[in-house]
């Protein structure tokens, strides 16, 4: 079976998909990747075919630190992601018609290749990437869809039903997920990757992440979220970003180690907790290893996820506009110190490793073909 997984965005929507795409590998499948040409070198580097799709938009830039807006982020993902669909298209089926996928897996804000692959009569499973909750709830994105529809001879979906139409895949523990945004029936919930367990004997680790995407966004944050965790008895493990220099930050005390990137499996184990901007991806990292976590939610999916993992009880939530470094600390130090918290985190990882493994999803892509 030949397997096209698609995304669009940012490496936050590519990463997702590469446990999936690794498995289908692993089951003798024929897998390749399209999506935006500067973040394809990730799936490259794992031994994947990759092919841009879309073009690149504007290059990253540094914007200033803004207060959390919801409806400017659900203005945004209505424009960005359904909108503008329609100049998404034509690469999909382009690359469909000279690679020819048996089925095509797009991450779930693809709403360009759901569209290609719905005109082009191929199977769709969507991965669902916003972890808590959607942003483009169908009283938001039904009108531009079916205007996008229309454009390229669909027939009109009144109730937006093509984003769960086909196959849903869920990377997370069913029980995270907000019930005010709840999944189809027979969405198949699995566990992307084993989790390394912790070193119980290792110093007292605290992981400081701003992802890809927002740290280009996020003011003084770094430098007060990292005052703030000096303080602590504990060792910090921070990472910037491949488009910052660690050495714009200073001179760091002993205990605090800032680098531009680190992968999860390889820093993960190693923590007691995480502090990081609420995305989909860093929430469901710490979630894997059951560690209570600090958010700081700035945009996109992440006020959702902030919102969702203080229900819980697994987080404590900071404005980042607000957020003094004293903030910081007293954060961190609750949610290492309070056994609720932990337990919580730890409910969520045991819900997450019962989950079957990411062969279960690629034996669902099998049934589609």
């Amino acid at each position: 079976m030949r397997v096209l997984f698609t995304f669009t965005g940012g490496r936050g929507h590519l990463e997702p998909l590469l446990p999936l795409a690794e498995a289908a590998r692993a089951a003798g499948h024929t897998v390749a990747f399209g999506g935006r040409g500067s973040i394809l070198p990730v799936a490259r580097e794992l031994g994947f075919d990759a092919y841009p799709t879309e073009s690149e938009g504007k290059p990253p830039q540094r914007l200033p630190l803004q207060p959390v807006d919801p409806e400017r982020e659900a203005r945004d993902f209505r424009h960005g992601f359904v909108v503008r669909a329609r100049e998404r298209v034509a690469g999909l089926e382009e690359l469909c018609a000279d690679w020819r996928p048996d089925v095509v897996v797009g991450e779930e804000t693809h709403v360009g290749a759901l569209i290609a692959a719905e005109r082009l009569e191929l199977p769709f499973a969507s991965l669902v990437v916003l972890a808590a909750g959607t942003l483009g709830p169908r009283e938001l994105v039904a009108e531009p869809l079916n205007e996008v529809r229309a454009e390229h001879g669909l027939p009109p979906d009144p109730e937006a039903s093509m984003l769960s139409r086909q196959l849903v895949l869920a990377p997370l523990p069913p029980s995270y997920r907000d019930p005010a945004f709840p999944l189809p029936p027979a969405t198949t919930y699995f566990r992307p990757v084993d989790v390394v367990p912790a070193d119980p004997d290792g110093a007292a680790t605290v992981y400081f992440t701003l992802g890809t995407v927002f740290n280009l966004e996020s003011g003084d944050l770094f430098t007060r979220v990292l005052a703030g965790l000096a303080e602590l008895d504990v060792d910090v493990v921070a990472t910037v970003g491949p488009a910052l220099d660690p050495a714009e930050l200073g001179p760091l005390p002993d205990n605090v180690r800032v680098e531009r990137f680190l992968p999860h499996p390889e820093v993960l184990p190693r923590c007691s907790a995480v502090v990081s901007h609420g995305g989909s991806g860093s929430v469901l990292g710490a979630l894997a290893h059951g560690l209570p976590q600090v958010l700081i939610p700035m945009g996109a999916d992440q006020p959702l996820n902030a919102a969702r993992c203080a229900e819980l009880g697994l987080a404590r939530v900071l404005d980042p506009v607000a957020a003094t470094p004293a903030d910081v600390r007293d954060a961190v130090a609750a949610v290492l110190d309070e056994p609720g918290c932990r337990a919580e985190a730890e409910r969520l990882r045991a819900e997450f490793d019962a989950l079957p493994g990411a062969d279960a999803a690629v034996a669902e892509l099998e049934r589609l073909r």
